[in-house]
């Protein structure tokens, strides 16, 4: 998993009116769940970014007034017409106990399909894993260079070392399907020439 550094004030106070004071000073209140109390803080905003505005999945080295700790982002709340973060939820992360987490997807390669004029497809960007802190990966690496034409990537087809996929197994990650245009072409192929005699069946023998 990667970690990145983030340092938290311990908040002096818990309320709606303290709340929008730490907004207006550029921080944004949080709180940490999982352990054996929960825990409230603020973090600067800008520091913030950081860990909120990425598609990889990152552990969180929090250090909260001295006390330092492993998290992970576990929900986030922005503001409906500004998208400012109002709250960040923190969960507690245990080393030797597994989490889940949603993951990425990352398509490496052009896949043959595509080469030959289908349309790629991809159902899913995100998996839902669990695994060990130490087994997430920041994203799910998934190579299609030899994916063909109707053919697909189900989340039973997934295979990461450490990691158990939450999804249904059935459902497609990604695919290569033939075009409109390749369908009415294989249409035109198969059906008969305009005018031309229709074929006449071989007379039996008496």
């Amino acid at each position: 998993m990667n970690t990145v550094a983030l340092s938290g004030t311990l908040r002096k106070a818990v309320g709606t009116k303290d709340a929008a004071q730490l907004r207006r000073e550029k921080r944004v209140p949080c709180v940490l769940y999982g352990g054996e109390n929960t825990v409230h803080f603020s973090v600067d905003e800008a520091a913030l970014r950081k860990v909120v505005f990425t598609p990889e999945v990152n552990g969180v080295e929090l250090d909260i007034d001295g006390n330092k700790t492993l998290a992970m982002v576990q929900e986030k709340q922005f503001h409906p017409l500004t998208d400012r973060m109002l709250h960040i939820d923190f969960l507690l992360l245990d080393s030797s106990k597994e989490t889940t987490a949603t993951l990425s997807v990352r398509l490496v390669g052009q896949p043959a399909g595509v080469r030959k004029g289908g349309k790629l497809s991809q159902p899913m960007r995100k998996v839902r894993v669990k695994g060990l802190p130490s087994k997430l990966p920041g994203h799910v690496e998934l190579n299609v260079a030899d994916l063909d034409v109707n053919q697909s990537v189900k989340i039973a087809d997934l295979k990461v070392d450490g990691l158990t996929f939450l999804d249904r197994p059935s459902n497609v990650v990604v695919a290569v399907k033939v075009t409109k245009k390749q369908e009415q072409a294989a249409d035109a192929a198969a059906a008969p020439a305009k005018g031309a005699a229709p074929t006449k069946a071989a007379p039996g023998k008496k």
